[in-house]
């Protein structure tokens, strides 16, 4: 479900990031080719430096469909980032891919939280990020977070956290109602 960053899938990538329902909404944008090749070089070198943890998300067939990301790693916390090819959508590979970064995230990284900003518009997003049962609505319990993505007067962005307490006490719930079967 999920790989190492490969600049042999840039140019499959960037065809699906190029899509107008994708575009808008991916963090690094790329306007070519060649860019997105050099963009994904610096997201691997990132990785080795310990910035961002970056991985290609694929399909039952090992083909390249879009990109998972934790960026401005700091405090043992960073921002989720996602995006998915269009013919991709609603096709279940963003909670797949979620579930393997998060597990990979706190199991095998040093990771306490994980931040998400969604634009206010972005109704997709929205909507996906409500479907995961162990996300809170951060934009009160961590008011520095929401102030540093909302530098403006305009809220343009509403903060959610997953925690690595809450992952792990879901986790724990899922188990026991398994076994009370």
């Amino acid at each position: 479900m999920l790989k190492k960053r490969d600049v042999q899938d840039a140019p499959v990538l960037f065809d699906l990031m190029s899509d107008p329902e994708v575009f808008p909404y991916v963090r690094h944008k790329a306007y070519s080719s060649d860019e997105f090749y050099f963009l994904t070089k610096q997201t691997m070198e990132a990785e080795e430096n310990g910035e961002l943890i970056s991985r290609t998300i694929v399909d039952e067939y090992f083909n390249p469909i879009g990109t998972i990301n934790l960026f401005d790693i700091e405090n043992k916390a960073g921002f989720l980032a996602t995006w998915i090819g269009k013919p991709y959508f609603g096709k279940g590979y963003n909670k797949l891919a979620k579930d393997a970064f998060f597990e990979e995230l706190f199991y095998h990284h040093d990771i306490d939280a994980i931040f998400i900003k969604i634009r206010r518009t972005n109704v997709r997003s929205l909507r996906a990020i409500l479907k995961i049962p162990f996300v809170m609505y951060g934009n009160e319990s961590y008011p520095e977070v929401f102030e540093k993505i909302n530098p403006q007067e305009e809220l343009v962005y509403d903060l959610y956290v997953i925690t690595k307490e809450n992952y792990f006490s879901h986790l724990e719930t899922v188990t026991e109602g398994e076994e009370a079967m």
